[in-house]
């Protein structure tokens, strides 16, 4: 496609070749020479300069009409520019409006969405704050309480070291910790308080019923000791950091033991109204940890005095099993009366295994006897229908309005096998 500049350029140079061929044949011809040529050359010439008019009237014709295009495809392009540049500003505007509008929206939706979270913001801290007073009121009043409870029991702790520090009330306080575990763990009579063993003089804080068998007594004597100097000596070199002092009070806290178990087993191990060892109750677990920390020291006791040595948490444990053993000795006792009730049942059953025997041999002569009158029964009756065939002929002649008619006997068998008569 040629743009409308180039399209007389086309014709110009249409025509100059033109003249030029018939240039180059005039002259070819005229080098043979004749008139004849001239004239055709004239034509040429005319038929030339008749072609560039009409060539530049087409031209001119071209140039108008292309101008005409060209004028109207300005003013369509402008009318579509025009009508592109209107469209385009008004989906502008329309943008910016519907734009405009979001951002007015989503304003107003983000000023709801901050007073609802501010509003539940404030909610929920008013609702902290009021949770967090109420515990610290709460937590004052428990702080307030336990220092009371402190005050109390910092009195009663110096009570207790008052009571402590006389021996006998010391001794008191252990004989009732002693009393209310056994109180716990035994049932009643299992154990006294008080008992004098024997006929010595010497009378044991509490005894404790041993489980024998023959319904016998054996008594366990338990003895409650509060070496409270000596445990307090080793308190207070172990706070201190002294480890001088508090050996020193370790041996004097161990010497201690070893008298108090030798008094005991030889006060309250005499058998047989005992048994051969006895117990030596500490009051705390504290006082026991000490004593177990050393060395050999409760197994010594143990193996040399024959004296156990129970804290507070392991004297349930052995009461338990002195109950578990009453439990076995009575199941023992049980079995035994079980098992000679069985031996009597068995000699009853031997007894009526006999009886049975002697009721089986006579149950079976009896059904001999009864086969045999059967048997003797079945053949009576062979024999009478024997004779009903013998006389079945006269039976027949007797029949009414014959001669015998007058007298007619009728043998038959039962199901028992019995013979029977009938007669009229």
């Amino acid at each position: 496609m040629f743009s409308p500049v180039s399209l007389p350029a086309v014709a110009a140079l249409s025509c100059a070749l033109i003249v030029c061929i018939a240039l180059v044949w005039a002259v070819t011809r005229g080098r043979r020479g004749g008139r004849g040529d001239d004239d055709l050359l004239a034509r040429l010439y005319v038929m030339v300069e008749r072609d560039g008019a009409r060539q530049a009237e087409t031209e001119r014709a071209l140039t108008a009409r292309l101008e005409q295009v060209r004028h109207e495809l300005a003013e369509r392009l402008g009318a579509l520019a025009l009508s592109q540049s209107r469209a385009q500003g008004e989906a502008r505007l329309a943008q910016e409006t519907a734009l405009r509008d979001m951002a007015q929206q989503t304003a107003a939706q983000l000023e709801t969405i901050r007073a609802a979270v501010n509003e539940q913001l404030h909610k929920a801290v008013e609702r902290q704050m009021q949770t967090s007073f109420q515990r610290v009121i709460e937590q004052f009043s428990a702080m307030q309480k336990a220092m009371g409870e402190v005050t109390a029991m910092t009195a009663q702790i110096g009570d207790l070291k008052r009571l402590f520090s006389n021996v006998k009330t010391r001794g008191g306080w252990g004989e009732a910790q002693l009393g209310a575990i056994l109180d716990d763990v035994l049932p009643a009579g299992a154990y006294g308080r008080n008992m004098k063993l024997g006929d010595g003089r010497e009378v044991v804080e509490f005894a404790v019923r041993m489980p024998v068998r023959g319904g016998g007594a054996q008594w366990l004597a338990i003895d409650s000791k509060f070496p409270l100097e000596a445990y307090e000596r080793l308190l207070d070199a172990a706070e201190r950091g002294d480890a001088e002092g508090e050996r020193t009070a370790r041996r004097s806290l161990e010497a201690a033991m070893r008298m108090e178990s030798r008094k005991i087993a030889a006060k309250y191990i005499t058998p047989p109204v005992t048994v051969d060892f006895a117990v030596l109750y500490l009051p705390t677990d504290g006082l026991y940890a000490e004593i177990a920390r050393v060395p050999g020291l409760i197994d010594e006791i143990g193996r040399t005095s024959r004296v156990i040595v129970m804290g507070p948490a392991l004297m349930p444990a052995m009461l338990r099993t002195i109950h578990l053993g009453y439990v076995t000795l009575a199941l023992e006792e049980r079995t035994d009366a079980i098992a000679r009730l069985l031996g009597q049942t068995r000699q009853e059953m031997v007894r009526m295994d006999t009886v049975l025997d002697r009721l089986a041999r006579n149950a079976s002569a009896m059904s001999t006897s009864i086969e045999e009158a059967r048997t003797r029964t079945r053949v009576l009756g062979q024999k009478l229908r024997g004779l009903d065939a013998v006389e079945e002929a006269p039976a027949t002649r007797g029949r009414p309005g014959g001669a015998g008619a007058e007298f007619q006997t009728d043998f038959s068998v039962g199901d028992d096998g019995d013979a029977s008569c009938m007669a009229p």
